[in-house]
């Protein structure tokens, strides 16, 4: 079957992998749709380390084909929506209902598939880039048969990582002042969420002009122009003369996780979604933090996916969440290396692999 395989060197389309059947509480799911998110550029880059030779690809949509033994909550011909969480219901963090924080969630990729032989990784218990895949049973979300599968595809990431940023995880209320630095995929849905949570003024700044139409059509009441506007910062006092009370960094740039803290009104949360390298440090001036002000790091939005991707996916089918609006561009997986070109220069909000 075909995948996007990453090596170590480059990532590549090939036709030969190999998955094996479903085991207890595991699903077996025909991928429909996939999402190009930045994480997975960030494998091929080295921002994000992994182990090769890996499948790519997290953020997916399908019909499930078969479930192993235990697995009763889908059946076969289910249209899902995947999450990356393989959370292990069973722990402390779980039993809270913190899934994200589950410790048998991270760090412990298996090995799927095959090639030639030879065992791949899977990337962040989904690797949602090939024909086939299988995911823990918690994984796969029922949803409804209506939702086009490109547009479905994109709520196990983005949307769960932005929407679920605003209303989990920084708990945004009414009246209330969001800035967003950064309107890319996650940015996006950052706006969006701010909006479903009924943020009064809510300003998105990116360094694009050509973004200003998008981020409006999200939820944004205000955009700044980073490449124009001489200071950021002081453009954005403009329209809040106080300070934000949220503010979400979305890019991934030590110098914007600062300028996020820097914008903060009394007790305001900056909140960090974007990913810089690992070995990277940011700064802050301490004395400003005894206002109540916090840093808060958010894991996947603080999401719980069979209740947030259910949930999700009626706002879409209520017109309350874009999804549509979120596809830019649609490719066959073959199309896979010009995906990633149109991606990394910023061509579009989110690209989709179809098979």
């Amino acid at each position: 079957m075909r995948g996007v395989v990453f090596d170590g060197k480059q990532a590549q389309v090939v036709d030969d992998l190999e998955i094996r059947d479903p085991g207890a509480g595991e699903v077996l799911v025909a991928i429909s749709a996939a999402g190009l998110c930045h994480s997975d550029l960030s494998v091929i880059d080295g921002t994000i380390p992994f182990p090769p030779p890996v499948v790519l690809g997290h953020e997916g949509a399908g019909v499930v084909e078969a479930v192993g033994p235990g697995v009763t909550h889908v059946e076969a011909g289910d249209h899902v929506s995947l999450s990356t969480l393989a959370s292990c219901g069973a722990c402390a963090d779980c039993d809270r209902g913190r899934p994200t924080m589950c410790r048998k969630a991270i760090g412990m990729p298996g090995q799927p598939f095959s090639r030639g032989g030879t065992p791949l990784f899977q990337f962040a218990s989904n690797s949602a880039f090939a024909e086939r895949t299988i995911v823990k049973a918690v994984q796969a979300v029922r949803i409804p048969e209506d939702i086009p599968a490109t547009s479905a595809a994109l709520i196990g990431c983005g949307v769960l990582t932005g929407v679920g940023a605003v209303l989990n995880r920084a708990r945004v209320d009414h009246g209330e002042s969001v800035v967003v630095i950064g309107a890319g995929g996650i940015g996006l849905n950052v706006l969006q969420g701010a909006r479903i949570a009924g943020a009064a003024t809510i300003v998105a700044v990116d360094a694009n002009p050509a973004k200003e139409a998008v981020a409006r059509q999200f939820g944004a009441t205000h955009f700044i122009d980073a490449s124009a506007a001489g200071d950021t910062s002081a453009a954005v006092r403009e329209i809040l003369p106080t300070g934000a009370d949220h503010a979400f960094e979305c890019v991934g740039h030590v110098r914007l996780i600062r300028q996020a803290i820097d914008l903060l009104d009394r007790h305001g949360q900056a909140v960090l979604l974007g990913v810089p390298g690992f070995k990277e440090e940011a700064s802050f001036q301490v004395s400003s933090l005894y206002l109540d002000k916090t840093i808060m790091g958010c894991r996947y939005g603080s999401s719980r996916p069979q209740r947030d991707i259910a949930l999700y996916a009626e706002l879409y089918r209520q017109g309350k969440l874009l999804l549509d609006e979120l596809v830019t561009e649609v490719y066959p997986v073959e199309d896979f290396a010009k995906a990633v070109d149109d991606a990394r220069h910023g061509r579009v909000a989110r690209g989709v692999l179809t098979f």
